[in-house]
């Protein structure tokens, strides 16, 4: 994929949210999207078209992070009120609140069959939820960690949380192991390349980090962008030839993957680009702000 091809071109302006938008994530498919943020709101949209389709309300606090099952019908939240919330989609009924956490939730995650909710908090702990069960009580906990955990990604058998304290950690869920990776610079988020094989790692020092999954080592740094106060989502293209990033002052950057130059980069927001989400299979994007807006971007 050229630089031509990459989706730079706005296709739509997703308006609703009152103040900052936190998060914005297409669903398994990419025909739907959904985003949270300050004004305590999910919402589910149809960012093809424009759309907003439901807002979903319950939380007290600012809505940081939500996640949908492969089959679009639940969702999982979470934010400043300390709970983890798993939804049902068509009503926008809250089946079950999940607490335990001790401060902020910063990420959550289903796992693969949509039983377990993982969720990522600055109690410095991760925590899992069995969705099936009527208990509200965790089933695992992870506290090995010495600051806030900021981002999780899981595969079919381990769990990988990015946190303050410089950490990228890894359990095999299997065998109990944990295995960490020092960067040696807070880390504000992960994400998995589409293969699986490397995780992505976004610090505080302005650097987007790739990481070999199996060995640890890292493969290459990219530069270029700023991020040293915000959370914000990094990813790879659906290829896995390009990284692509938010910056503080509002441009998104692509970088070519192997070789770690900027292959593009353009103003998307007024304000901080909270959250970058590429489509599962077209070259699509969306793009969320502390500007309030999410936009839609297409080749």
């Amino acid at each position: 994929m050229s630089a031509d091809e990459l989706p730079r071109t706005e296709a739509n302006v997703l308006r609703g949210h009152e103040g900052a938008v936190l998060a914005a994530r297409f669903n398994g498919n990419g025909e739907y999207c959904l985003s949270c943020g300050k004004d305590r709101t999910i919402r589910l949209w149809n960012p093809h078209r424009g759309l907003q389709i439901k807002t979903y309300k319950s939380h007290g606090r600012e809505v940081r992070d939500v996640h949908v099952t492969s089959d679009n019908s639940k969702l999982c939240s979470c934010g400043g009120d300390r709970q983890v919330f798993y939804w049902d989609v068509a009503t926008g009924r809250v089946i079950r609140k999940f607490r335990g956490h001790d401060s902020e939730v910063n990420a959550v995650k289903f796992n693969e069959y949509s039983s377990v909710v993982m969720s990522a908090g600055y109690d410095r702990s991760v925590r899992a939820w069995d969705c099936r069960s009527h208990s509200t009580e965790p089933i695992q906990i992870i506290d090995t960690f010495s600051d806030s955990v900021m981002s999780i990604c899981l595969t079919k058998t381990e769990i990988i949380a990015g946190s303050v304290d410089g950490t990228v950690r890894t359990f095999d869920i299997r065998i109990g192991r944990e295995i960490s990776d020092d960067l040696g610079h807070p880390i504000n988020c992960i994400s998995l390349s589409n293969d699986n094989n490397c995780v992505l790692a976004s610090c505080l020092d302005s650097t987007l980090r790739l990481l070999d999954r199996a060995t640890g080592e890292l493969l290459q740094e990219y530069r270029g962008h700023t991020s040293k106060s915000f959370k914000m989502d990094c990813c790879l293209t659906n290829t896995d030839a390009h990284v692509v990033g938010g910056s503080e002052d509002g441009f998104i950057y692509f970088w070519d993957l192997v070789d770690a130059s900027v292959i593009s980069s353009f103003r998307a927001h007024s304000s901080v680009v909270t959250s970058v989400s590429y489509h599962p299979k077209d070259s699509c994007m969306i793009s969320a702000s502390v500007d309030g807006s999410i936009r839609v971007w297409k080749a």
